[in-house]
Formats: structure tokens, sequence, C-alpha cells
């Protein structure tokens, strides 16, 4: 069906009737719709957000049911215009918000989600009335492109678009780094409001960036300060995306309310600090946030770690540990005594791991103490407690502390130094398991390491049980993978030194709107797991070969990253190119 010449805006029995027409809804379900009374808030709905909302079957598709996005997708055919998915990670929101008001755009359904020196991209909900393209086209001097999207997003957008935009102006005539108000220590989030009758700027910024990095399952924030502007980013399943920038001024005041929130000093500057937020979503359940600032050439880097409480509920499963590398982790985790340690750079996972451990091991019948630095997920099953480097409770002291407090497990965030070390041996050999992080690149590194700590080899020996090396790397979308041939170069580097044969089919990243066309969705972990059997003690020296070890505990089925990482690909959960790009070589040869 080509494009109207006359306008008209969709109403619910007209779209009906053009529904069934087309074979997708049957007459008895139209009639029913139209003679349904609906609620106040029904009746404010699109009526194609409407008639989704209803889950009508697809008379078209036996079982199929007409959602949203085949909707749209059919109201973009019917109207002879391309559909577009709006992404608000993509949208340029300073530069779409200028070319109309807020009120123009409300009022035509319709939202620009792309603004370029001569054409405009216009999403429109109603792409049957075309009046207001010849007065938009007027008043930016630019051609107008109309294309489709989902009504519920245009209007979902439109608010928090200009919401953001309007907040932005009006915090930019703000002086000095503070804002006003009486900042809550609970921020309840999802409350955005119409741009006009929004009058708090700053809050509704920083609501703002929370909800959205919460919507787009974002890791962490960083808000970082350049020379007039600053830039926000996400880190979405590892890797960093640009949201938004935000004018000196703006980004002052906002970094301030954070500090506030987080219970830190606004007027310090010159020092890096540390704080925390807990808030809720819209839909009630809480998030832990961990704010870290560091002064830079222009002003205060920001960065905030979201750490959701559905991680304390995960499986090991979830996280990608099975078979031999998962019966390893519990036969270590199952003795008595000894020290446990999970290695990996910054963002590995380590911390998730060990809450997983410790919640399987956390039962009635023993004491689990925990001594981190900070507290980054609260368990009432634990007792956790938070390192003051200013009172002199460092890891050491905490250690020594929890050790009169008849623990069965400890858990130690890291060992940095020597005394922690130290300690963690006093620990377990005195009959605690104790279960800690070190930072390195894999798990035969970390018995030099302790010994370049100073660490006598003849305690390491003793008390350490094993050590877990991983690296998380991004998992296929399960809605788009593709199958698709592996390169047998790239595949012969995953599994050198072993001769693993390449499978005969893998999988490769497509593109949805479940992963923002991404191709990826999620992450796992792959592992490294090397237990200190007898042998591998033997070769625990004060000069120790860390190649000789390495041969050792390969010879023992110890699994490198890679190797791991190929299992994955094998099993079709991720791709050669991601383990490739996070795991290290091996480096060792039979």
């Amino acid at each position: 069906m080509g494009a109207r010449l006359t306008d008209r805006v969709l109403d619910l029995p007209g779209l009906l009737e053009e529904l069934v027409s087309a074979g997708l809804v049957s007459r008895r379900d139209a009639n029913r719709l139209v003679g349904t009374p609906r609620s106040a808030e029904q009746a404010q709905m699109h009526p194609l957000t409407y008639i989704a909302s209803c889950a009508l079957e697809h008379q078209g598709d036996a079982g199929g049911v007409l959602g949203a996005e085949l909707l749209t997708q059919w109201l973009a055919d019917a109207s002879g215009h391309d559909i577009y998915h709006i992404d608000p990670l993509k949208v340029n929101v300073a530069a779409v918000t200028e070319v109309m008001s807020f009120q123009f755009a409300k009022r035509h359904e319709i939202l620009c989600v792309e603004a370029g020196p001569e054409e405009l991209l216009v999403a429109t909900a109603q792409p049957y009335t075309s009046g207001w393209e010849e007065q938009l086209g007027h008043t930016s001097g630019r051609q107008i492109k109309r294309v489709v999207a989902d009504p519920a997003d245009v209007r979902r957008y439109c608010v928090e678009f200009y919401s953001l935009a309007n907040s932005i102006s009006g915090a930019s005539g703000l002086k000095g780094s503070s804002s006003s108000g009486n900042f809550e220590q609970l921020l309840e989030l999802g409350s955005l409001k119409d741009p006009d009758a929004n009058d708090q700027h700053i809050v509704n910024i920083v609501d703002w960036l929370l909800q959205h990095a919460f919507d787009q399952r974002a890791s962490d924030i960083h808000i970082e300060p350049r020379r007039e502007i600053a830039r926000i980013r996400f880190r979405i399943d590892g890797v960093l995306h640009p949201i938004h920038e935000l004018p000196d001024q703006v980004n002052a005041a906002v970094t301030s309310r954070l500090k506030i929130l987080g219970r830190m000093n606004v007027a310090e500057k010159r020092k890096p600090q540390d704080g925390r937020i807990k808030t809720k979503r819209p839909d009630g359940s809480e998030v832990e946030l961990r704010l870290s600032t560091l002064p830079t050439a222009f002003g205060e880097k920001l960065v905030m770690r979201i750490f959701d409480p559905e991680v304390l509920a995960r499986s090991y499963s979830d996280l990608g540990l099975s078979g031999d590398d998962l019966a390893r982790w519990q036969a270590m985790l199952g003795r008595p005594n000894g020290i446990v340690l999970v290695t990996g750079p910054t963002g590995s996972g380590k911390t998730t791991t060990l809450y997983t451990g410790l919640k399987q091991l956390a039962t009635s019948a023993v004491n689990v103490s925990t001594i981190e630095d900070p507290i980054e997920m609260v368990e009432e099953s634990f007792n956790q407690t938070q390192v003051h480097h200013t009172i002199g409770l460092d890891f050491a002291a905490g250690i020594r502390t929890l050790m009169r407090q008849d623990p069965d497990i400890i858990m130690v965030g890291e060992i940095r130094d020597l005394e922690t070390a130290q300690m963690a041996v006093q620990a377990a050999l005195t009959g605690h398991l104790v279960i800690s992080t070190l930072h390195t690149n894999d798990a035969p590194t970390a018995v030099t390491r302790l010994l370049d700590l100073g660490l006598p080899h003849y305690l390491l020996k003793s008390t350490v049980l094993g050590v877990m090396a991983q690296r998380l790397v991004r998992t296929l979308c399960p809605a788009c993978r593709q199958e698709g041939a592996v390169d047998d170069g790239d595949w012969q580097a995953l599994v050198r030194p072993w001769k693993a044969q390449s499978p005969q089919t893998v999988y490769l990243p497509g593109g949805c709107l479940e992963c923002r066309n991404t191709g990826y969705r999620g992450r796992q972990g792959i592992y490294e797991i090397l237990p200190f059997s007898t042998s591998i003690q033997a070769l625990v020296t004060a000069d120790c070969d860390l190649e000789q070890l390495r041969r050792q505990a390969m010879r023992e089925g110890m699994s490198s990253l890679r190797l791991s990482g190929a299992r994955k690909v094998a099993a079709g959960i991720t791709t050669v190119a991601e383990v490739l790009r996070v795991a290290p070589p091996p480096d060792i040869a039979f």
C-alpha cells in the first residue's frame, strides 16, 4: 500500500480494519477490541501500542503473537516508509533536540533521530500525517526524511531526550561546582516528567544518567572532563560506548551531586576519593554503585561501577564454569584449610566468582567473614568488613582481627603486599580456608608473584591449594548468531600447544534489536585452573622455573585460558576473535 495523500491520524477502529484486511487480525478480535472499554491509561496509548499490549493471535502465523515490532514493521510497509529502531546510545541528544521544540514533536508524534548538515531523519508514529514536514523543512533549512518507529519508543524517548536537553540548558547557568537541593541518600529513579514541569535540572540529569545506564545493562559509567565539555561513556559487555557530552559547568554540578550522594568531600578536588550510592530501579530492585574520583588535567574524572544484586543469585553455570574446571574449583573450595587464589586483571569477574563461591559455602554451619576494599556487594550471609586505611584497618590488620572471630572461611579482597600474604598464610596454617585475589596474567604466574612479594617458598607450597585465572568473553546473541567457518590459523592460535581439531561449524555475530546490532549479549568466564598437586608443590622452590611449572600443570590437565575459550567457541557460545581479544597466549610448547 503506497503513502496516502490525505492526512489522517491513526485511530483504533481504522487501524484494526486495515489489520483485518491485511490478514493479521481476525474480525472477532477486532470487534472485541473496539467494543471493550479502555482505561484512562490505555486511552492515552497510541492505537498500535494498545493493540500490541493485547497480544492478539497472529492470523498469518499459527501460534504467533502480534507484538510491537511486527506491527511497526507492518505499519512501515503499509505506509511506504523505512522502519527505524531507536537506539538511545547512538542518538546525539543535543543535536536532535535543537531542530524542533518539545511541544512540536509531542503534538505531531515525531522525533528527530539523526541531524546531519543537509538532512534530518525524523521518526514518526503517525506516517499518514505530513503537515509538519514543510514547516520543519523551512525552519531547519534541511531536507526531511521520514521513517516509522515503534510509537512507544517515539513517545518515551521524546520525553527523555527533551527532558535531558532542557535540564542541561537550565543548569548551564549554574556557577561553581555545587548544586542546590536536599540530596537524599536513596534515589528513586524513573520519575522523568515533561520538561516544562521539571525545574530540578541537576537532579533530573543524574536521574537520567543512572536510569539510562541500568536500561542499557552498563557495568560502569565514566564521566571524563575535557577542556570545555565532559564526555560520558558506558561500559557494556566490556566495551566502552560514548553516550553524551555535558558543558563544563553542568558537569561540575553533576559531579558534586554524585559526590554528595556518595558521602564524599565535595570541596576536596585534589585527592582521589571513593564513595558508594544505593539506589532503586523503577521496578523497586535495589542497585549498589561504587564511586571513584581521580584528579585530571581538566577536572575530576568520576567512574561509577554498578553492582547488580542479581549477581549474588548466579550459579556456576551462569558464570560459564562447568565440567572438569567446575569439579576442580569445587574440590579446592571443599578443603577445610588452605589458600585458594583467583587471578586476573581488573574487570575480569574475580569478585563475582568469589561471591558465588562464598554463597555456596555460607551455610548455617559455618562462619564466613570477609575483609574488602571496598565492600562491593552486601550479602547477609557473610560478615563483611571494610578496609579503613586512615584508622589503620588494612587487609593484614583485618585478617589478624578476623582470626579472633572464630571464622571457618575468610575472604580477603586482594593480596597486595607481603604483610597481607603472611597473615593469609598464618590463617591457613591455623586451620582456616582463605580465599583471595591476585593481579596476574595466568594461574602459574601467581606462584612467582607471591615469591616476588617475599613469601617463603616452603610456606607457599604448604598452604596454597590452587589458583584459578579467568577472563570474561562476550557471548553471542542467541537471537541472531549465524553459522560460519572458522579460520584455521586463528583456531590454531587458540589451541596451541594442543592439537585440537577445529570444529566443522562455528557461530559468528549477527545483529538484532536484542543485542543492539552488536551480535553479542552478556558475558561468560573462561578459566585456567591450577590445583597444587604433589608434583606441582615439588616445583615450587625459591628459584621456581615458571615454564617448567606451567608445562607440568598442563600435563596434569590444566587448560589454558585460550583452550577454555576454544571450547566455548566450539559450543557456539562465543567467537574466536573474542577469545583472542581477551586471553593471553600460553607461550609454551611441549
